[in-house]
This record gives structure tokens, sequence and C-alpha cells, in this order.
């Protein structure tokens, strides 16, 4: 009897003891709950990541149909190129022109390169013009050092015809003729020759050398 009391005491005063423990404890869960509210069944929910399927074109955009069409390709392929300006292109005149015409230019002109250059008239007094046809001059040379020579005066030479003329769709043609290949005459080559018929020349060529120049 006397343990059974003890026992209950001893109970009794460890209810006690906790009593302020338990009631610290719930008094933190109740404000944790209180901070901290908990979710709906909805919100509590885990979410599960989606998965997108890969495809070649965007989800969710409507392939567009294509605008390639046979029958449109051959009808643009019929269509006639547009002409932007038809008056850009503007008729040169073509008047006609004699051979006296010609000639009569290429001597003048001839004339003034001999005052002015006479290196290169030297080396393109001998060609030979000639009107070939109403729109091609012919021009024969001798050689191509001397067609060289001729290029570089060809562009004036023109010009001023194709205006004297009036006629501005001249071409021009060349016919190479070793024939017409003048040798040129110097005071050395004249000397020579008068050498080969008196050696005595010679001899006084060596001794003083003569310049010829």
């Amino acid at each position: 009897m006397l343990t059974h009391c003890k026992s209950a005491r001893f109970q009794k005063k460890k209810f006690l003891i906790l009593a302020p423990f338990l009631k610290y404890v719930q008094t933190e869960i109740e404000q944790e709950i209180a901070e901290n509210p908990i979710k709906s069944a909805t919100e509590s929910q885990v979410e599960v990541p989606k998965t997108f399927e890969k495809t070649s074109a965007p989800t969710g955009i409507q392939k567009k149909a294509s605008k390639f069409s046979i029958s449109a390709a051959l009808e643009k392929t019929d269509e006639q190129p547009e002409i932007f300006n038809a008056e850009a292109k503007k008729v040169l005149p073509s008047q006609h022109f004699s051979e006296t015409d010609l000639q009569t230019e290429w001597q003048k002109f001839l004339e003034e390169l001999q005052q002015r250059d006479i290196i290169i008239f030297n080396a393109i007094n001998s060609f030979s013009f000639h009107k070939k046809s109403e729109d091609i001059v012919l021009i024969t040379y001798p050689s191509e050092s001397a067609k060289s020579e001729f290029e570089k005066i060809r562009t004036e030479f023109f010009n001023h015809f194709m205006r004297k003329v009036n006629h501005f769709n001249i071409s021009i043609e060349y016919q190479l003729d070793v024939t017409m290949k003048k040798e040129i005459i110097t005071k050395r080559k004249i000397f020579n020759k008068f050498a080969e018929i008196n050696p005595v020349l010679k001899d006084l060529d060596d001794l003083f050398k003569l310049d010829f120049n």
C-alpha cells in the first residue's frame, strides 16, 4: 500500500515537471503553423517535370504550304524581260565617207605627227589605209613593232576622223605585209657602202673612231 502511494506520487510529480516543457513545444508548433500555413492539397502536389518532344519544326505552329508552283514557274519563265528605258541606247550617226576622205585625213595627221613625234612618225608613215566597207577600215602594217607604235596614236586619229566625217561606228581590221618594211638609211650605212668601194675609209674610221650620229 505504501509502495503504491509512493509510485503515484512520483508519476504526478513527473507530470508536473514535463508539463511546462510540453506547453513550450505546443507553443512552438502553433507558431510554426501560423507562420507557414499548410498548403492545400492542390498546392502541395509535387509538380511533375514536363517532357517535350523534339520535332523538326516548332510545335504549336502550323506549317505553311509551299508557295512553289510548277505552272507558275513555267509562266514566269515565259515572261519577257522588263525594259527599263527603251531610249537608253542612243543610235550614233553613220554618215557616208569616201576613200579620199580617209586618205586626206591620214596624210594630214602624219604631217602634224612628224612635227611633234618623229619616232612614231618614222614607224608608221608607211602604213596603208583602205576603206574596206562602209563601217570597216583596213590597215596594212609592215611589222608588229610598228603596229605597237601605231596603237599609241590610234585613238587620237580615229576620234578625229569619226567626228570629221560624222561616222561613229567604224571598226578596224589589220593586215600584216612584211614587204612594206622600209630599210632606214643611216649615215653609218652610207659610210660603210663607200668604205666597200674605198677601203682607205675603213682605215680612217678605225684610226679616228668617226662618229656618224
